[in-house]
């Protein structure tokens, strides 16, 4: 309980989602389509744990984010207005805090700008002294940015998992 209470801490304008047992934290600027994003997810069967603002804090050599306090599970969608995400769809929708191992960033797709289109380098950001994998994601009209972040998310399972397992030797 004290390791959490003193760990290191900050605030991330972002939506934290876990997606299939992924936590990807969105960021980028503002009206990019982060709550969106959120809301096509949770529509999926997805599970929120932070839109707007995120805390994060480093417990143990792990990112932890949790929602804010005063706005806990709701959402603002713009021409909507406020949601309650617990109430529209069930208290399996949200989780009160989840381990962020992937930052996904979305900015409007720019013509003259050179995308990472194959993945084979592997980029991190710096998240209160821990490197979380990250990836850039272009936006623009008709991407169906719901299941591109799902196959995000099982590429990064699938990475990490391979990660943690041996190989085993049959004598």
């Amino acid at each position: 309980i004290l390791e959490e209470f003193f760990a290191p801490h900050a605030i991330i304008h972002g939506s934290l989602v876990d997606v299939y047992g992924v936590g990807m934290l969105y960021v980028g600027d503002s009206n990019v389509g982060k709550s969106e994003c959120v809301l096509d997810l949770v529509e999926s069967g997805h599970r929120m744990v932070a839109d707007d603002v995120v805390h994060i804090s480093n417990v143990g050599r792990a990112i932890i984010g949790r929602p804010d306090p005063l706005i806990k599970h709701h959402m603002e969608i713009r021409g909507v207005g406020i949601i309650d995400v617990s109430t529209m769809y069930g208290a399996g929708a949200i989780m009160r805090s989840k381990h962020i191992d992937m930052v996904i960033h979305l900015e409007l797709w720019q013509a003259d700008k050179e995308y990472d289109r194959l993945g084979l380098t592997d980029n991190y950001i710096d998240i209160l002294g821990v490197k979380v994998p990250s990836l850039l994601l272009p936006i623009h009209p008709g991407r169906n940015l719901a299941v591109v972040l799902e196959v995000a998310a099982r590429n990064r399972s699938e990475e990490h998992t391979s990660e943690l397992q041996s190989p085993i030797y049959i004598s």
